[in-house]
């Protein structure tokens, strides 16, 4: 017996994973992927996006990414307090139809990990839930929401409360789908503090690490429920951009 089979969740048409090993082992299996990095990446492509933009994810800071923006004619965002950065508002700052390209250890490498895999992939948030979910329902293939998390100083995946409740955000709209036990879990999650989102991510791990860096309001943006009719489509050319804008 396989038993690296049980981790797939195929038994279910939703299933819901972690980080890296999660796009690893659901990558090959589902006809939808959709990458979930609420206090950072995932928001910020909405943002990105509702101003006509397109974000492409690259997974490390540095000369090479530096390189990678200069060949995509795109701008580079920095670190948090930068003009541009991985801070969503910041990102509120930007022209009409800008590039970017955004690198980050969680939402942007998940998506560099599903780029291959096969799946039509999606970047999710609290933002565009309910428009995420309908584009799963219209499509009717099988999905599955992975949630990067944070980081451990080690490097180690840290998993984050508010990835696991946008995914439960997202999954509780597939009326019509079987559930894993694990996206049952998410969906509880989310039922258990919807009416509370904002202070529910003021009062998290990351999200007191944000405010004490002195960025409240990436979380008071992170933290709004289905404001957002963006579709946020991994195209061919490695970017996130609107697919609302294409019909």
């Amino acid at each position: 017996m396989n038993y690296a089979e049980f981790y797939k969740q195929m038994s279910y048409r939703a299933r819901f994973e972690w980080g890296y090993d999660g796009i690893k082992t659901h990558g090959q299996v589902s006809d939808i992927l959709v990458i979930i990095d609420v206090l950072s990446f995932t928001t910020c492509v909405d943002v990105v996006l509702g101003q006509g933009g397109i974000v492409y994810p690259y997974r490390t800071k540095g000369d090479s990414a530096l390189a990678f923006a200069r060949k995509q004619d795109a701008i580079l965002a920095g670190k948090r307090g930068e003009p541009i950065s991985l801070s969503p508002a910041s990102l509120h700052s930007i022209k009409w139809g800008s590039r970017i390209v955004l690198p980050s250890p969680n939402g942007s490498t998940c998506s560099v990990l599903a780029k291959d895999c096969g799946a039509i992939v999606l970047a999710g948030c609290l933002r565009n839930a309910k428009a995420i979910a309908r584009f799963i329902q219209q499509h009717k293939g099988s999905v599955s929401v992975i949630a990067c998390g944070e980081r451990w100083p080690d490097g180690s995946l840290r998993p984050a409360l508010e990835d696991l409740v946008a995914a439960g955000a997202i999954l509780s709209e597939l009326s019509n789908y079987d559930l894993s036990p694990e996206a049952e879990a998410a969906v509880a999650t989310f039922s258990a503090s919807q009416y509370k989102l904002e202070s529910l991510l003021e009062h998290s791990v990351s999200g007191q690490e944000l405010i004490v860096r002195g960025y409240p309001d990436d979380v008071h943006l992170a933290a709004m429920l289905n404001v957002s009719q963006n579709l946020p489509l991994l195209n061919h050319q490695y970017a996130f951009e609107n697919a609302i804008a294409y019909g």
